[in-house]
């Protein structure tokens, strides 16, 4: 069976290679959405620094998918033993996209749902 961390280094490997290796940052944490000074609302960017390195990135854009995941861990996993660490219970998913995206402007709508993954006989799926 392949887990959901078996995934992340095939995928990586495969935008590699489809967008370049100097295209791509790792390890950059970002911090805040650049509105578009021609339109309102529209994001142009975003600005981040690296968790690494003393070094401060500004990201211009023409479209910016904000892709940070949910807010995990708020909530007391039902899964017990091996499924309690797996990738969906991602301890960086901190709900930074919902601040962002409200500071941008953005309507936050639907949070009510949340993630409750399934355990079942020989195995654990989201």
């Amino acid at each position: 069976m392949i887990h959901g961390e078996s995934y992340k280094p095939i995928i990586a490997e495969a935008a590699k290679m489809a967008v370049g290796e100097e295209n791509i940052y790792e390890r950059v944490f970002i911090f805040e959405l650049l509105k578009d000074k021609n339109d309102p609302n529209a994001v142009a960017g975003a600005v981040g620094f690296s968790v690494r390195e003393p070094k401060f990135y500004v990201f211009k854009a023409k479209a910016v998918l904000l892709a940070t995941g949910g807010a995990t861990l708020l909530f007391r996993p039902r899964s017990t033993g091996e499924a309690a660490g797996r990738t969906w219970y991602a301890i960086f998913d901190t709900g930074s996209g919902y601040y962002m995206g409200l500071k941008a402007g953005a309507m936050l709508t639907q949070f009510e749902h949340r993630f409750i993954p399934f355990g079942f006989k020989d195995g654990y799926g989201p």
